[in-house]
């Protein structure tokens, strides 16, 4: 698995370093390339390949429309290190974009981040079709305004220390998070047409990504900063609302465990043979960073 891993994240890299040095080189770009590079586990382009390999669909254009997801993600980790969001000073085993560019800088970046992802899918090397193009464009953005994550970026600040319901907690973890995943889903399945699938596809997306939401959390509740790359134990510290603060630890991992197997169930309903995909999803269950 962390063979696939690296090699998805060594073509995306790739691919978004060629775009970035054609741009005119300053301390701007250097920023955005600092929040963007390495980079992470890379687990949502793996599950937009993993969807997409399924559907007989090009490498090089899923690597392409992961890069657009890369952006995206990375912007959304500047912001919300910064000292009016979450402000935490290390993210991936670094100082954070506003700790090593400055505050000003770091908001720049992240957002010549969001636009660049809507750039790369709206390229003319981008060879798919305008309409398809335009669909994707319109998914991912609906994805990431405050429909989606910066919606659910809101939501996490605004319950801290409150008491919230599981069902607001849930909603806006799937907004924070799950969108992005869904997008990841479904994807493919604008590139190929398939209304059919769309909206079981936009449920499992939602669901991953709530997954891998819990996950992080259980990491943050026990893990390590050393061995995470990222400040640990905040969210109680904060009074963040999550489903460990209202549930507890164990109950939140049954949680976990049953939503994991929901996500099988929708997985046999539409394929055959899914095992990159089942790997992947056993991956964000097991992962300790």
């Amino acid at each position: 698995m962390r063979n696939k891993l690296n090699k998805i994240a060594k073509d995306t890299n790739i691919f978004l370093k060629d775009f970035l040095n054609k741009q005119k080189n300053s301390k701007l770009i250097l920023a955005m390339k600092y929040g963007l590079f390495p980079g992470g586990k890379k687990i949502r382009s793996k599950i937009l390949i993993d969807i997409g390999s399924m559907m007989s669909i090009d490498y090089k254009t899923l690597i392409a429309i992961g890069a657009a997801v890369e952006c995206i993600h990375a912007y959304t980790l500047i912001h919300d290190d910064l000292p009016c969001m979450d402000d935490d000073k290390l993210r991936r085993g670094k100082p954070s974009t506003h700790i090593k560019f400055g505050e000003s800088t770091a908001i720049l970046a992240g957002n010549s981040l969001l636009t660049t992802a809507f750039e790369l899918l709206s390229d003319k090397n981008f060879k798919v079709d305008n309409k398809i193009k335009t669909n994707l464009i319109n998914r991912l953005s609906r994805c990431s305004g405050q429909a989606g994550i910066a919606g659910g970026q809101y939501l996490d600040l605004s319950f801290e220390n409150k008491k919230v319901s599981l069902r607001k907690i849930l909603n806006m973890e799937l907004k924070k998070t799950g969108k992005l995943f869904e997008f990841c889903c479904v994807a493919p399945l604008i590139i190929k047409n398939d209304k059919n699938k769309l909206n079981s596809f936009t449920k499992m997306g939602k669901e991953i990504g709530l997954l891998f939401q819990i996950v992080d959390d259980l990491i943050d509740f026990k893990g390590s900063t050393k061995f995470a790359g990222k400040k640990t134990k905040k969210d109680t510290k904060k009074g963040k609302a999550t489903i460990i603060s209202l549930l507890g630890y164990e109950n939140t991992v049954k949680y976990a465990n049953n939503l994991k197997q929901n996500i099988y169930n929708k997985l046999n309903k539409h394929f055959n043979k899914a095992d990159e995909l089942i790997e992947t999803i056993n991956f964000i269950m097991e992962r300790k960073k």
